[in-house]
């Protein structure tokens, strides 16, 4: 069905340049990275809030979906728009709005890219800490959108922990402002937590008042190589255990090490290995080096390396950052999930994957954020064999019955989208998901933001 041609004439009139129909930005617009393609009637991008504000009141008015997108690099299909309905990219509203260095917080827009905001906030010693792998092309909006992660997640926390305000347009059509450029707050519900990582289904957020970091002064690295995952995992569990909070702790499986040692990574073989990032002063930093790398120690330590200067660390780093490369290698097909379980389950769910893995006649590997309990469950296939694509999407719901079934949750930082959308009634009770289902009525009465994402059918 067309869109109205009410609605067509008066968001032509409100946004000039900004309204496009034509074929090219609508299929420029149609997709993210999983790979799901479905072109939206028409594309908006905004420069205003006020924009943002008539929009939304327009097509609420008309009852067309509005899709909110940041870069398209989310893997769930989130910012897929399969109900049709506008799509509204947030790329011309990109400005860092101000760097409070003094409250330790920016305001920004969220088209503004987090490499970008980064370098913005480096002349200032300050940092903003959600890295997700994406970071250099990926936006706040969409950080925001997904309650993106990252490594560093596991001693500063997600997007949601380091988001202080947020001011956002409800599906009904209402600018709210919630939280702003404090760090402790006890009135009223936080809306701000609710709102992030939402998937643009109870706001738009037009936006955000960010928690800023001071840069640390030093960083060193290590690299331990462990007989199976158990050990590894143990180490993780004595490393979360001790006073000092490493700043990133990742974990990879043996068939992940095998995948780096293939592609000529310099990598000994092993049955798993951590890589452990430590920050804080120069002066602090020996000391606190050494607290991880005791802690590192332990049943199952094949070797360990150590590198303090940034060269040394690079080479350390190389291999995780070869890794997601080099899957492409073993198969162009890829589901990529993020399941989370408690840490001391790691184990078990490493364990239970490579059982699939052998049941179904599949690759999968498994690495990730160790110190969150957060990995990413690589299923890998050959989309032109229909045979092993079929058992690949077989699998899918068993890796997210393993995780549920180990105490753990569908997503630690890609989100629901469409991926993990039917999942959700295995992961909460009937009463949870309704509770949810209220809110998304209370903010969005008429359903019009980001329909048929992450919450199941009722």
């Amino acid at each position: 069905m067309p869109l109205p041609a009410a609605l067509v004439a008066e968001l032509s009139a409100l946004l000039g340049d900004g309204w496009r129909i034509d074929a090219a930005a609508r299929d420029a617009h149609a997709g993210d990275d999983s790979r799901r393609h479905v072109p939206p009637q028409a594309v908006a991008l905004p420069r205003t809030r006020a924009q943002v504000v008539a929009l939304v009141r327009a097509c609420r008015a008309h009852g067309v979906p509005i899709v909110a997108r940041g870069a398209g690099t989310g893997t769930t299909g989130a910012a897929v728009p399969t109900h049709g309905g506008i799509a509204v990219s947030f790329a011309r509203m990109d400005r860092i709005l101000d760097i409070r260095p003094a409250d330790r917080c920016a305001v920004v827009e969220p088209g503004v890219l987090n490499g970008a905001l980064q370098a913005a906030l480096a002349a200032h010693g300050l940092f903003w800490p959600p890295d997700p792998s994406s970071a250099d092309s990926c936006t706040i909006g969409g950080n925001l959108a997904t309650n993106a992660g990252g490594p560093r997640a596991v001693k500063y926390g997600a997007t949601r922990d380091n988001v202080l305000g947020l001011v956002a347009v409800t599906g009904a059509g209402e600018l709210i402002r919630v939280g702003g450029a404090y760090t402790k707050a006890s009135a009223g519900y936080d809306l701000t937590r609710l709102l992030v990582g939402s998937e643009g289904t109870l706001a738009l957020i037009v936006e955000a008042t960010l928690k800023l970091a001071p840069r640390p002064q030093a960083q060193a690295g290590l690299r331990a190589f462990y007989r199976d995952a158990a050990s590894a995992a143990a180490a993780v569990s004595r490393l979360m255990a001790q006073p000092v909070v490493p700043a990133t702790l990742e974990f990879l499986d043996r068939r992940s090490l095998a995948l780096l040692r293939r592609n000529g990574s310099d990598v000994p073989a092993a049955g798993a290995m951590l890589l452990v990032e430590a920050d804080g002063s120069a002066d602090a930093l020996p000391d606190v080096l050494a607290a991880l790398g005791a802690a590192a120690e332990g049943e199952g330590l094949l070797d360990m390396d150590v590198a303090t200067d940034g060269a040394a660390r690079d080479r350390l780093w190389a291999a995780r950052r070869a890794l997601s490369p080099a899957l492409r290698t073993i198969a162009p097909g890829k589901i990529n999930e993020d399941v989370v379980v408690p840490v001391s389950r790691i184990p078990d769910l490493v364990a239970g994957v490579e059982a699939l893995a052998e049941a179904r006649a599949l690759t999968i590997v498994c690495f990730g954020h160790a110190g969150n309990g957060n990995l990413h469950v690589n299923l890998l296939y050959h989309p032109d064999d229909a045979a092993e694509t079929a058992r690949a999407q077989a699998a899918l719901p068993q890796v997210f019955a393993l995780a549920l079934a180990l105490g753990g949750t569908l997503s630690g930082e890609h989100g629901i989208g469409l991926s993990k959308r039917d999942f959700m009634a295995h992961a909460f009770d009937a009463a949870s998901l309704e509770a949810m289902r209220a809110i998304k009525r209370a903010l969005d009465p008429d359903g019009i933001l980001n329909p048929g994402k992450l919450l199941p059918d009722a």
